[in-house]
């Protein structure tokens, strides 16, 4: 069973950077759709970008233009650079293969004003 572990968040201030970190445990990972999901308290989980195997990326409207999602098939990682962090974009966020319904247990972010 393919696993996902995310990394990277922490607290960061209004305006600031955080870069997070997927790393998938199976080599058919080069294959799938990957997505960056978030769920901040007593919210629903939303998607936040997605990216396909050769590259092709899109995001929420809420984040385009601050978040970059990419990844690197060799090393079976997926990551999304968050700049201009918003309060707004506090929440727990998840990356997963589009369509699959496990997820783990996600990292935290946190934006102050």
């Amino acid at each position: 069973q393919v696993k996902f572990v995310e990394s990277g968040g922490g607290l960061v201030q209004s305006g600031g950077s955080l870069r997070l970190s997927c790393a998938a445990s199976r080599s058919s990972f080069s294959s799938y759709i990957m997505g960056w999901y978030r769920q901040a308290p007593g919210h629903q989980r939303e998607l936040v970008a997605t990216i396909t195997p050769a590259g092709y990326t899109n995001y929420a409207d809420s984040v385009k233009g601050r978040f970059t999602v990419s990844r690197d098939n060799a090393k079976n990682m997926v990551y999304l650079q968050m700049n201009s962090l918003k309060p707004e974009d506090t929440a727990i966020y998840y990356c997963n293969q589009e369509g699959r319904s496990d997820w783990g247990q996600g990292t935290q972010v946190t934006v102050s004003s």
